[in-house]
């Protein structure tokens, strides 16, 4: 038994962005956002997934958003490189989803709460090793609270994740683990298998269950990210390559300088 990637675009919105989804989204959510407490009871998927074809691999932010309990919207990305300016990019989508929700002649108490919920495979703050980072407004010198959360942003770091399969505890360690290793394993753990929605999301990521265009979409998806990361190491390698002759040079050129300097 093979499973799809969560991790990529199109896996990430087949298993948590489709209108058959709703009861995996909730758990999920759950897990991530309130410590697996069943705060959130309902939820509406909008613009649910629905068909395989993937018009721009490079359109792969805001994978699903979401209505949840008390109205409130989020916006979950699931990324995978890092990004110049993405952290930019993640307020920057949090404000406009926010911003653009009033229709012309609307009053702002028509204005609901966003979260916005940010899964990566890369360290989005270097420094710190907390697995999940949760940023509200706040006064600076009491730590008061912006009243009804407005704008939230959730950080999910997958690369401080290190708990194994038999250290896990919670819903939300379960949850972090399918997105950290489900692609790796042949079949769904026992202590996984137990919460139904996750027994779903393995049947929904498995592989013998796609069609062959989305098997197809998939190897693209892969194809592009990978041709991705490797630029960005290409040009990594090339910056350090440039530096070493650079480096070279002015050595070169400040031991003539000291030489002429000397006499030599």
């Amino acid at each position: 038994m093979n499973f799809i990637n969560p991790k990529t675009d199109f896996a990430f919105k087949k298993i948590f962005g489709s209108s058959d989804s709703k009861d995996i989204l909730i758990s999920f959510l759950n897990a991530l956002l309130y410590d697996g407490e069943s705060i959130i009871e309902d939820l509406e998927i909008i613009d649910p997934y629905s068909a395989p074809s993937i018009p721009s691999l490079k359109d792969t932010f805001l994978d699903v958003k979401a209505r949840i309990t008390g109205n409130k919207i989020v916006i979950i990305e699931m990324q995978v490189l890092n990004v110049v300016a993405f952290d930019k990019r993640v307020v920057y989508n949090a404000a406009k989803t926010f911003a653009t929700q009033l229709k012309a002649g609307e009053g702002y108490s028509r204005l609901n709460s966003v979260i916005a919920l940010t899964i990566t495979d890369f360290k989005i703050f270097p420094n710190r090793n907390t697995v999940i980072s949760h940023f509200t407004f706040a006064d600076m010198e009491d730590s008061f609270v912006y009243p009804d959360h407005p704008l939230d942003l959730v950080f999910v770091e997958l690369p401080n994740f290190n708990k194994e399969l038999g250290d896990l505890e919670t819903l939300t360690d379960k949850w972090i683990y399918f997105m950290k290793q489900s692609s790796a394993l042949n079949a769904v753990p026992e202590n996984m298998g137990e919460i139904p929605e996750i027994q779903k999301a393995f049947r929904i990521a498995n592989v013998a269950n796609l069609s062959l265009t989305e098997w197809e979409d998939l190897e693209k998806q892969q194809m592009f990210i990978e041709d991705q990361r490797g630029a960005i190491l290409k040009g990594i390698e090339e910056g350090i390559e440039q530096g070493i002759q650079q480096g070279i040079q002015q050595g070169i050129q400040q031991g003539i300088q000291q030489g002429i300097e000397q006499g030599i």
